[in-house]
């Protein structure tokens, strides 16, 4: 062999190594996702002060609803989207919020809607059917760039989501949204629950970038079946597989988990897991359930630190991360936050 030959050869080879290294898949290791629901109506400062910032990738600030002309702001204040006094926040306070959040390096977006809708809101079905949705549209991007947000999130559930869809404006708002948040270079994500009439509608799926999956809630205060948990993992497994099949791709499927509680049988309704770990103490709280799981038995449902690890470690193998509602709810040493982190590691 000649010395040219000689050297195209190791060339060659030199050659094909690199590109074997910087393929995608070895560069598929990428970082999951992990995002963190701030209750403005709990006070953003305090959720933030209690959260671990650096373990999130995205935050979506909660919740900001349009007044009946379908504005998100006016006057230099959010028209339907309350503090813990319950007074509308200002644009600067939310834009030096976003600024503070970004400059650790997460992805700041706004969530619209919620589980409840306040009556300062408009009525959605209205400002999303067609007459209006592109005013509509035209709002949630004025409140994107006036705050620097570098997306928006719709939680718009239940029976509201039911009815919008039936009346076929959901995807058409969903779409139309979605091709001006990506010529802005902006993100739309949406939260989504995964039962008959709570679920986003299939033909929306395409025009998310991340799909949150409410993967809680199974029973609460004034549903559900009596004597069961609220968030379990078999719960997270059949959702997680409920979306896959449904078309979302794994890396935009998002696993929520709950930081919180319920109580049944003569106990508190509503828990944060600070709450009860420091009523009944971190031991008692890392099983998913303190007192008996029964029908009519005194017991709160919830999800320990290795639930949550579990669950964590179930999203890195076949999701792109993990959500979490809300942040204010974790406790002071951020226990449930560091499961998370344990569960992503895949270790």
């Amino acid at each position: 062999m000649t010395n040219i030959r000689a050297f195209r050869l190791i060339a060659s080879i030199l050659i094909g190594f690199t590109l074997v290294l910087s393929s995608p898949a070895r560069a598929e290791e990428r970082r999951p996702v992990v995002v963190g629901y701030l209750a403005a109506f709990k006070g953003l400062d305090l959720s933030i002060a209690r959260t671990d910032l650096a373990a999130f990738t995205h935050f979506n600030l909660s919740f900001a609803n349009p007044d009946t002309e379908g504005r998100f702001f006016h006057g230099g204040r959010m028209t339907c989207m309350g503090d813990e006094t319950g007074a509308n926040l200002s644009v600067e306070t939310l834009r030096t919020t976003v600024a503070r959040l970004q400059a650790g390096g997460a992805k700041v977006l706004i969530s619209t809607a919620g589980g409840v809708i306040p009556g300062c809101s408009g009525d959605w079905k209205a400002l999303l059917a067609p007459e209006r949705r592109t005013g509509t549209v035209a709002a949630l991007v004025d409140l994107a760039d006036t705050l620097g947000l570098d997306g928006v999130d719709i939680d718009i559930e239940a029976a509201l989501l039911t009815e919008i869809d039936q009346a076929g404006d959901y995807t058409p708002f969903i779409v139309a949204l979605s091709d001006a948040m990506k010529a802005r270079g902006k993100l739309l994500t949406c939260a989504t629950a995964s039962y008959e009439g709570g679920m986003i509608p299939v033909r929306s799926i395409p025009y998310f970038d991340l799909v949150n999956v409410m993967s809680y809630d199974a029973i609460g205060p004034s549903w559900g079946e009596a004597g069961t948990e609220h968030s379990s993992y078999a719960m997270a497994a059949r959702d997680l597989d409920l979306w896959l099949a449904r078309g979302v791709k794994r890396e935009r499927l998002v696993l929520g988990v709950p930081f919180y509680g319920y109580g049944f049988g003569g106990e508190k309704a509503n828990w944060s897991y600070r709450e009860l770990v420091a009523a009944h103490g971190l031991n008692a709280t890392k099983a998913d359930v303190i007192g008996k799981l029964c029908a009519g038995c005194r017991y709160v449902t919830h999800n320990g630190p290795a639930t949550i690890e579990e669950k964590a470690r179930l999203a890195a193998e076949k999701a792109g991360g993990v959500m979490v509602w809300e942040l204010s709810q974790d406790t002071p040493d951020h226990t449930l936050t560091k499961a998370i982190a344990r569960g992503l590691s895949r270790e």
